[in-house]
């Protein structure tokens, strides 16, 4: 009876236990909390997970360049978070299958095969940018990066090797307690409190609104919604067997790690713009390790040393959670299904991927003479090259009613969802173009972007709520609906619309990645 018990799927979290069959209610206050801090988990993660090495350094560069004045982009990131992370958490806890997957089967092989090879490819050039930040704060705190990296490849690898998806879940809920070393930061940067609250409502920016102001603006919105988030929690909630049945607990996660994420982000800002803002111009940054001295410069020693562990507690989380993305990805696209509650012996593929990638990225990031502004620079540009596709995905995703059934996206979501996306899409091809030719004129292709997109939204959105199918009645409890064997499903019905939409996003990818690989040699070679 015991063996029986224990092959039960179990929500097995940080903060305690309950079997995934369970169907109690939950009444009582305490037991909802009880099942919430069980449940809570992928949402915080890949949330905080994404302050990784890239966002600190960018929020520092916001605040250091441009002083308070970029605060209030990050409110206006919570929906967006919100309902992007929503969406992938309603295809995991449905489906049961990983999001690469999921694309392989609906929109076919090919398809699936360059999202996730795409997928891989940028998260490789991540956890690269992700030892750059952990080389970078140890050299500040005194450790040889020859020292820091090599300790951070096992770490990593053992925390998540270590056979039990629970004892993993706790390691990174205590890289992700590190955060709150921002408290004493904040402290000692003693920020003026009415300009945060002001210009976290009102929009402004320093030196006003050049191409250097918009692409930081971008930026920040880039490095805050990043394509492997989609398909880290995704997977995240498949392998700790959340079920449609504990989905509003998810979604609680979800929009509490979204608060924390933009908080997080907010306190770094406002450190910057107390402690470095008046001691330089819109183009006072440098890097990573240049923020931790100046801050120990102005602000005292120990301000620098807080603001390394920031930034090596972020390079750490964001390592682990991209080179995990990637993992899970590896076993869409060999039709495998891959645990953290898996020994290594059993499953060599998947926890081979991980540690492969690790070291291949500390070796990249020791390499003497690495080019690693191109890496950075690709990073940028991959992500504006890919977001429009993989948000468009997920939007397609979650109105096939094949796939969620009664959790389908409504009206209303739909309406919200598709205005984020091509927000999302705008902004990324702005990047995208910026990056690849660095003379055009941001601000002017950023409206020029934004009327096309408004006509699109203006035409397109009645037409398209007006051809939405009305809700079909199930007569099963929604709680218990779950995906049918996804070999089973209907094909997905070939309108004119969508035919057109893909080959638009086919297009994209085609050209646009064309052109980032020769800027990419040109810059080689140069």
């Amino acid at each position: 009876m015991q063996d029986e018990k224990s092959k039960e799927p179990r929500i097995a979290g940080a903060f305690g236990t309950i079997s995934a069959h369970d169907e109690g209610s939950r009444r009582g206050a305490r037991a909802r909390f009880l099942t919430l801090i069980a449940i809570i988990g992928p949402g915080l993660i890949v949330m905080v997970g994404d302050n990784d090495a890239g966002g600190v350094s960018t929020y520092a560069q916001a605040g250091q360049n441009f002083g308070y004045t970029l605060l209030w982009t990050l409110p206006l990131l919570i929906p967006v978070l919100i309902i992007n992370q929503e969406m992938v958490a309603r295809l995991g806890a449905v489906t049961g299958v990983g999001h690469g997957r999921l694309i392989r089967e609906r929109f076919g092989r090919c398809w699936g095969n360059v999202s996730i090879g795409s997928i891989l490819l940028l998260n490789f050039l991540i956890i690269i940018t992700e030892f750059i930040g952990i080389s970078l704060s140890m050299r500040y705190l005194g450790v040889s990066p020859f020292i820091s990296v090599p300790l951070a490849v096992v770490l990593l690898f053992g925390v998540t090797a270590s056979g039990s998806f629970q004892r993993w879940e706790r390691f990174m809920m205590i890289f992700v307690a590190v955060n709150f070393v921002i408290v004493p930061l904040v402290l000692v940067a003693h920020p003026h409190l009415g300009a945060v609250a002001s210009h976290s409502v009102i929009p402004a920016i320093r030196g006003g609104a050049n191409s250097a102001a918009v692409l930081l603006i971008i930026s920040i919105i880039g490095t805050t919604v990043a394509p492997w988030q989609l398909y880290f929690q995704q997977s995240n909630i498949v392998d700790k067997h959340i079920t449609p049945r504990w989905l509003n607990y998810e979604r609680v996660d979800t929009i509490l790690g979204s608060l924390i994420v933009v908080i997080g982000a907010g306190a770094l800002m406002a450190v910057a713009a107390a402690g470095l803002a008046g001691h330089g111009g819109t183009h006072a940054y440098t890097n990573a390790l240049g923020v931790a001295q100046a801050l120990g410069h102005h602000l005292g020693h120990g301000a620098g040393v807080l603001f390394a562990i920031l930034l090596l507690n972020a390079s750490v989380i964001g390592a682990a959670a991209v080179t995990l993305a990637s993992s899970y990805a590896l076993g869409d696209l060999g039709g495998t299904r891959q645990s953290l509650d898996s020994r290594v012996r059993e499953a060599k593929l998947f926890f081979g991927a991980f540690a492969g990638l690790l070291v291949l990225a500390g070796v990249v990031t020791l390499i003497p003479g690495a080019p690693l502004g191109i890496i950075t620079l690709a990073v940028q540009a991959m992500c504006g090259l890919m977001l429009p596709s993989t948000t468009i995905f997920v939007l397609l995703l979650c109105n096939d009613r094949e796939v969620l059934g009664p959790w389908a996206n409504g009206k209303w979501l739909n309406v919200l969802a598709t205005i984020i996306v091509t927000l999302l899409v705008v902004l990324s091809i702005t990047m995208m173009v910026s990056t690849l030719f660095t003379s055009v004129n941001v601000v002017a292709l950023l409206s020029v972007l934004s009327v096309f997109a408004g006509a699109g939204l203006l035409v397109g959105l009645p037409l398209g709520l007006r051809r939405m199918a009305p809700p079909i009645h199930y007569s099963i409890d929604k709680r218990d609906w779950r995906t049918p064997r996804l070999t089973l499903l209907a094909a997905q019905p070939t309108s004119l619309a969508r035919r057109v939409l893909l080959r638009a996003v086919a297009s994209y990818l085609v050209i646009a990645g064309t052109l980032l690989v020769v800027r990419i040699i040109q810059l080689m070679t140069s």
